[in-house]
């Protein structure tokens, strides 16, 4: 039921607070800690597969540069959205905000991914983006972006495949959410096993950088829920857990628990 594409969608989070690695065909450049407050796209991050041409007018795409701390908002549901926005370090979560006051979490973001796209459509965002750690975030104008998309067929494919992995990371989520509580656990830790491989980090040791209240909210499941099931899973020998500190054991234990 839960195969390798529920490995892809974003529930996941690392420890570290830079990339510099090849994945999903994307080249991420780590670049000095500088105190400017604007950016050249192409100097930073780069669509493989770009001729000469398309880099000189990627790197003309000028947007602006933005930190913040724990729990700052990078945008509130009902702004206007006129950018999206590209983690350069740090960690985000998006948050739904219910009618009745109530928030959920509807996903976390990591460095090297674009967020921001739930106001594409109507022009306004579906939802709070906070950040969980201090995080360096890279503004992008969504018009600049589709001009050099339109030019660019590397950006164009870039963008499309984005846009795919939102649509298919909302479906598992629904899949997720109708599973027994402890796949759902199960899931997440793959998911983030998973975002973890593709980095280049280890797969098996790493921080959440999210509340247990965080990733609860996020799998529909009490904070009392998740502690418990992080202790049977340790009891079972398939992770260790100290705090935030996470050694996956047995990741095959976890896999034979979504069949």
């Amino acid at each position: 039921m839960l195969g390798e594409t529920l490995i892809k969608p974003n529930f996941a989070t690392v420890g570290s607070e830079s990339v510099l690695a090849k994945t999903r065909g994307i080249i991420h450049r780590q670049r000095n800690d500088s105190p400017c407050s604007e950016y050249r796209l192409g100097e930073w991050w780069l669509p493989v597969g770009l001729s000469e041409g398309d880099r000189r007018q990627l790197d003309g795409l000028v947007f602006s540069h933005r930190r913040l701390k724990p729990a700052q908002a990078l945008y509130r549901s009902g702004d206007s959205c006129g950018s999206v926005y590209l983690v350069r370090s740090g960690f985000i979560k998006t948050v739904v905000l219910h009618l009745d006051g109530r928030e959920q979490v509807s996903g976390f973001y990591m460095a090297g991914e674009m967020l921001g796209l739930d106001g594409i459509a109507s022009g306004k965002h579906a939802s709070d983006a906070r950040a969980l750690t201090d995080s360096d975030i890279c503004v992008v104008p969504y018009k600049r972006l589709q001009t050099v998309s339109h030019e660019a067929q590397a950006m164009q494919r870039y963008l499309c495949r984005v846009l795919s992995q939102e649509i298919v990371r909302k479906q598992n989520m629904m899949v997720m959410l109708g599973s027994m509580r402890d796949q759902r656990v199960a899931t997440f830790l793959l998911n983030l096993s998973g975002r973890l491989t593709a980095q280049g980090f280890s797969a098996s040791d790493f921080l959440l950088r999210m509340s247990r209240d965080e990733i609860g909210s996020l799998l529909g499941i009490k904070l009392e829920t998740v502690s418990r099931i992080f202790s049977k899973f340790d009891k079972a020998k398939l992770m260790r857990i100290a705090g935030r500190h996470v050694r996956i054991l047995n990741i095959e234990g976890l896999r034979a628990m979504l069949d």
